[in-house]
């Protein structure tokens, strides 16, 4: 597995994209997808998937359109599509290629509005080459930002930091934020946007001391702590000594449960994820302070991001603006190759991510 870091400090007006030339004269015959072969139980391994070669269709449907992909996104999530169960989005199917957020090219089209070198964001990621309805994908402008941004800062990532914090958790200037999981892909994102609206404390946790290094020189946090340094209701209490108004969760368990002890009256938190559970094989315990909303009268909401789509074109413009005046920074992890896909997706679990985890096609 090929790991680089990537990061973007500010968004320039004309971002050269080295995908802006043909990318091949030829469609293949066979194309590389990875499905999902058997339900993990606990922790995924490398036996519950497989990489599979299928034919490729030079010659789409009407309405249709042939993508070959470049970038592909990897999500907690998607752990929890791999398991049997009724959920806000269907499970995987075994022994079908897993989907997931993917920017490519098009290498044919019979869909009005849409040209051979146009680039789309779409939901087929997980394989080289994807065919599918030209209105469940989206074009995009590589001249104006890196493709993979529309992966993350620009995309679900970014939207879901975005309404979690304005919309879900009713933000205000002067509010004291906590962030758990903070140098990720959302989290990373939620903590700059607090600070840039005037947050008058912003702190994040994180898994290994250089990440809370970054939190803190990097995105402008103004504490941060490694949750594997100590009880994080402690630390938490160490770094919020006038308490919290605003807790965007990623994590769950013993940050949650910390989070609510020390929420001010009246605080609002958005339950993002909960990925300190996703692997585990007997239901985690809830928090064991749940009687502490009544008396402080918190909020507890959980966010999906598809329900947030009308904010979609004021995010867009809101983080723009912040990337070219270069209050907004992010980062990527870049894993090389469809083949690694699975070790990025673990590697992610594992919280080996700074930012964004992007899997780039090299093939």
């Amino acid at each position: 597995m090929v790991v680089s870091g990537r990061e973007a400090f500010r968004f320039p007006s004309a971002f050269p994209s080295p995908f802006l030339e043909p990318l091949m004269s030829q469609i293949p015959a066979v194309s590389r997808e990875w499905h999902l072969v058997r339900r993990p139980q606990g922790w995924p391994v490398a036996e519950d998937f497989a990489l599979r070669e299928v034919p490729v269709s030079a010659e789409p449907g009407e309405g249709r359109i042939l993508v070959r992909n470049l970038h592909m996104s990897v999500d907690p999530y998607m752990r929890g599509r791999m398991n049997d169960t009724k959920s806000y989005i269907p499970p995987f199917q075994l022994d079908e290629p897993m989907q997931g957020g993917a920017v490519g090219e098009v290498v044919a089209s019979n869909a009005e509005g849409f040209e051979v070198g146009d680039h789309v964001l779409h939901m087929l990621g997980w394989r080289e080459y994807a065919e599918l309805d030209a209105k469940h994908a989206t074009k995009v402008d590589g001249s104006l930002a890196p493709l993979s941004a529309y992966l993350g800062v620009l995309g679900m990532p970014g939207l879901t930091a975005y309404a979690g914090l304005f919309e879900v958790a009713s933000f205000k200037e002067g509010d004291s934020v906590f962030v758990s999981g903070a140098a990720g892909a959302v989290g990373s994102l939620v903590g700059q946007f607090a600070k840039i609206k005037g947050a008058s404390r912003v702190i994040g946790s994180a898994g290994s001391d250089e990440k809370v290094t970054l939190l803190t020189e990097k995105y402008g946090f103004d504490a941060a702590f490694n949750y594997k340094n100590g009880p994080v209701a402690q630390q938490l209490k160490e770094a919020a000594p006038d308490g919290i108004d605003v807790y965007f969760d990623n994590v769950g368990g013993d940050h949650l449960e910390a989070a609510i002890s020390e929420m001010n009256p009246h605080g609002r938190a958005t339950l993002c994820g909960a990925i300190a559970g996703y692997n585990e094989t007997e239901p985690a315990p809830g928090p064991r302070n749940l009687t502490l909303v009544i008396g402080k009268r918190l909020r507890l909401q959980g966010i999906l991001v598809g329900d947030h789509a009308a904010l979609q074109s004021q995010f867009v413009k809101d983080v723009a603006g912040w990337l070219a005046s270069g209050e907004l920074r992010y980062d990527e992890t870049v894993v090389e190759g469809v083949e690694n896909a699975t070790d990025a997706f673990l590697g992610m679990l594992r919280g080996e991510n700074t930012g964004k985890m992007i899997v780039t096609f090299t093939r």
